[in-house]
């Protein structure tokens, strides 16, 4: 059905096979016919067998990106409008949608575009060559979805300046799609009211995926002292405060960050005893663990400390001395809520490393829940890419 077709190396296409969305640069044995980088093309296996369609850019490691596994599917407005369609749906029956990812690349069968709701406000990432040919149809068929159900875009706002843009040939962008709206939006999640910087903000303003996890720590912080490390703009700290924390503290290194998470706590009335400081947690912790400090909870949600399996050592590092330095703050008994939002950092391996803190620390650890990301950020099977984050929650208490 398409002129150009990528056949792969024999032996080679193991993770697109058993259900992976991806074919690598050295997965390939021939391009054969004319096109440009971003077009749809045939995937074929070494002996001729149709495996589906998806769009090429060769200035890519990633040089395909699944889009069907149909051969004679069309790629057009009206497949867009279904892929949109059906992850609004899915949406609807597993999460409140009032603030949620609505569209997770791969794992909602458009590899490479991410689209966050904010209330009234659609944050767009595009990431890949291919699916930015389609953004704008993506996020017209969203608008189109979203109003048969009531509910009216007021703005959209492009964030795609993530840095693995380049790595596909493309110019880092960000600014408004369409007219011009106020970019600071108030959402509520879990009873906590926020406002949402989608313009200036990390990655698209908020990070949604941990809104189960958040919600999860409510029952464990009532009267407690809460220790809330790299709190971004406050988001598990507000969430202590709301569960009705005595006292909470967050850390975070960014000052614009922390005067973000200061109007979030006024926002909630909670300024009275959630508070925040702008310190280095791996330099704060130490000092804490010296004044004699302890904590009934605490809370480490670092940034992700890699982003390539190349760094991965150094990060094990990280983890192991965060969670160490922070099990030594626990009172005994108390609760240790921590998390890894790095892909590279598999399960198996975090688990390891957090054994190694505990030993390190001399704290034995009560598993009480293992999480992953919000469902609004599903894990497609097969697609390990979709799986990022890791959250446990442990109670405390010491050898012997």
């Amino acid at each position: 059905m398409y002129q150009t077709v990528v056949t792969l190396k024999k032996g080679q296409g193991r993770t697109l096979k058993a259900g992976g969305m991806w074919v690598y640069d050295n997965e390939i044995e021939s391009i054969k016919g004319s096109f440009e980088d971003g077009d749809v093309v045939e995937i074929h296996d070494f002996d001729g067998y149709c495996m589906g369609c998806g769009y090429i850019n060769t200035k890519s490691t990633i040089t395909v990106r699944l889009l069907s596994r149909r051969k004679d599917v069309a790629i057009d407005d009206a497949f867009m409008e279904r892929r949109v369609r059906n992850a609004w749906e899915y949406r609807k029956q597993t999460i409140d949608t009032s603030c949620c990812r609505v569209i997770f690349g791969e794992a909602d069968f458009l590899p490479g575009i991410v689209v966050d709701k904010f209330s009234d406000v659609l944050v767009v990432e595009s990431l890949a060559l291919g699916i930015d040919r389609w953004k704008l149809t993506i996020v017209e068929s969203l608008k189109k979805v979203l109003a048969e159900d009531g509910i009216t875009v007021r703005g959209v706002y492009e964030r795609s300046d993530a840095k693995v843009r380049l790595q596909e040939g493309m110019e880092r962008s960000k600014g408004f799609i369409g007219e011009p709206f106020d970019t600071r939006v108030e959402i509520t999640e879990n009873g906590v009211k926020y406002i949402v910087d989608v313009e200036d903000g990390q990655k698209t303003g908020f990070f949604l995926d941990q809104k189960n996890n958040r919600a999860s720590i409510h029952r464990f912080c009532k009267d407690k002292k809460v220790l809330d490390c790299f709190t971004h703009t406050g988001s598990f700290a507000l969430n202590a405060g709301i569960a009705g924390a005595s006292s909470v503290l967050g850390v975070d290194a960014s000052r614009l960050a922390v005067e973000q998470a200061e109007e979030n706590a006024r926002l909630n009335h909670l300024e009275d005893k959630v508070s925040f400081r702008c310190a280095d947690v791996f330099e704060l912790l130490p000092e804490l663990e010296a004044s004699g400090e302890k904590f009934d909870v605490v809370i480490l949600d670092p940034p992700a400390f890699t982003k390539s399996r190349n760094s991965v050592k150094n990060a094990v590092k990280g983890y192991r001395e965060i969670n160490l330095r922070g099990l030594k703050l626990v009172r005994e008994g108390g609760f240790l809520v921590t998390c890894s939002c790095s892909h590279f950092m598999e399960p198996e391996l975090f688990a390891k490393t957090i054994r190694e803190a505990a030993s390190g620390a001399h704290r034995r650890l009560r598993q009480v829940e293992f999480r992953t990301q919000a469902c609004d950020h599903p894990i497609l099977w097969a697609a390990d890419q979709s799986y990022y984050l890791k959250f446990y929650i442990f109670q405390v208490v010491s050898e012997g």
